[in-house]
């Protein structure tokens, strides 16, 4: 069946095309007749109800379906005839001026764009490194210590890393505020999880020991009530704690799962799970960079269709974080459409570029290095073997680790032909604690 193709934008097409009239009414017959074995309906047996109330009660629908999956198929075999690349879905518009015989419709959508990649030699890219020595087993080591931190009464005034147990009360302008009144309350100081002014006034303080002091929010606080005013806050210390420590023994080296509470073994461990999740976050913070500088590697079009779509599954993303945050969407105020878009255009156009490279350049995932990709994820469990056969037994996750694999691939590939500069990170900068 004869189609015209129309270009009417840089990746927008118009593709005008026809079913056949008595093919769509000769499947709508036999649909029917198929439904009318099985139909049910008052006062008759199924099988037996009349034509003619069949196609009252379900013409109209199975027409639209018939209609429906003739157009779907006339738009794919156009689309192989003409050997184009659909970016999106197509908006189907009914057409006039199609023969007697046919009903015409017009069908209206984007193509990818042709994508020429430049020079990878013009990539600028940093790599950075990250070291694992004996210092940083053991600032880990009293992290894990910390996690396991008993309290004690102590007898003296409240200094930094005790924990205290305070009543209070909070006043603006004498009048008190909703979350300005506690009893019993306990918190760490010198963690920051308190105010400034609130720490300084309780630092010092013994039990049994009253204090009122002013304590000022900034102006960005979470309260609009409250935000840039000045609260006067009364306070009694109830209970002054001190932290104590676990020794680095044996029976410590058996809470981390060391069974026989062998020290060297548990520092080998330590060490392991850090270079683990050093290498993760190394990976991950070079894959970032070198995505971003490959945005830059080709310029085209955007197919509108698909940042669209991710625009909304960015929206989307973003109220079931809110959902997750315990927040009511419906409370939230209205997100302006243009919201997400900068960052869908960079997914959109970052998404081209990898694929265009992956194709160029033959970078699929080869299955050695999905094995060990899933290999290097297990062993953060207890039973690897299990994890490892659990991830091929689910193509969905196999999958998973095939784009990942792939975004490597790609990534290793723009390192070896792009200008690199290297940077070692500290430890603490690298996992967020400077």
């Amino acid at each position: 069946m004869a189609t015209q193709l129309e270009t009417t934008g840089a990746l927008e097409r118009k593709l005008a095309m026809a079913v056949p009239v008595a093919e769509i009414n000769r499947q709508v017959v036999e649909r029917l007749r198929n439904l009318s074995r099985s139909a049910k309906m008052p006062g008759f047996r199924p099988g037996k109800v009349p034509m003619k109330m069949i196609e009252q009660s379900y013409g109209p629908k199975v027409h639209a379906e018939v209609l429906g999956d003739a157009v779907s198929k006339a738009f794919s075999e156009a689309i192989d005839e003409h050997k184009l690349r659909v970016a999106g879905q197509p908006r189907i518009e009914a057409r006039e001026g199609a023969a007697e015989h046919e009903l015409g419709f017009t069908a209206i959508f984007e193509v990818y764009p042709d994508i020429v990649l430049g020079d990878p030699a013009t990539l600028e890219l940093e790599r950075v490194t990250c070291a694992v020595g004996e210092g940083e087993v053991e600032k880990t080591v009293e992290i894990l210590r910390k996690q396991r931190v008993t309290w004690a009464v102590a007898d003296r005034a409240a200094q930094d890393g005790d924990r205290v147990t305070i009543d209070f009360v909070g006043t603006v302008d004498g009048v008190a505020f909703n979350g300005g009144t506690a009893s019993d309350f306990q918190f760490v100081l010198g963690e920051g999880r308190m105010l400034p002014d609130f720490e300084a006034g309780v630092r010092g303080a013994g039990a049994g020991e009253s204090r009122t002091f002013p304590v000022a929010f900034p102006p960005e606080y979470g309260s609009v009530d409250l935000a840039g005013k000045t609260a006067q806050f009364e306070v009694t210390l109830k209970k002054v704690e001190a932290p104590q420590l676990p020794p680095v023994d044996e029976a410590f080296a058996r809470q981390l799962g060391v069974p026989e509470g062998d020290l060297a073994k548990m520092r080998a461990d330590i060490r392991a799970n850090l270079e683990r999740e050093v290498g993760q976050r190394v990976r991950s913070r070079n894959k970032g960079a070198a995505m971003e500088a490959l945005t830059k590697l080709a310029a085209f079009e955007l197919p509108q269709a698909l940042v669209a779509a991710e625009s909304q599954a960015l929206g989307e993303r973003a109220i079931e974080d809110f959902k997750q945050r315990g927040m009511d969407p419906k409370n939230l105020p209205q997100i302006p459409p243009d919201t997400f878009r900068a960052e869908a255009e960079r997914r959109v156009r970052l998404g081209l570029v990898v694929a265009e490279i992956v194709r160029t350049h033959g970078l699929q995932a080869r299955p050695d290095q999905i094995r060990k990709q899933i290999e290097e994820f297990a062993q953060a469990y207890e039973n690897p073997g299990e994890v490892v056969r659990h991830y091929f037994s689910d193509r969905n996750r196999l999958a998973e680790v095939e784009a990942i694999v792939i975004e490597q691939n790609v990534v290793d590939w723009a390192l070896s032909k792009g200008k690199v500069s290297e940077r070692a990170l500290a430890f603490e900068e690298l996992m967020g604690a400077a």
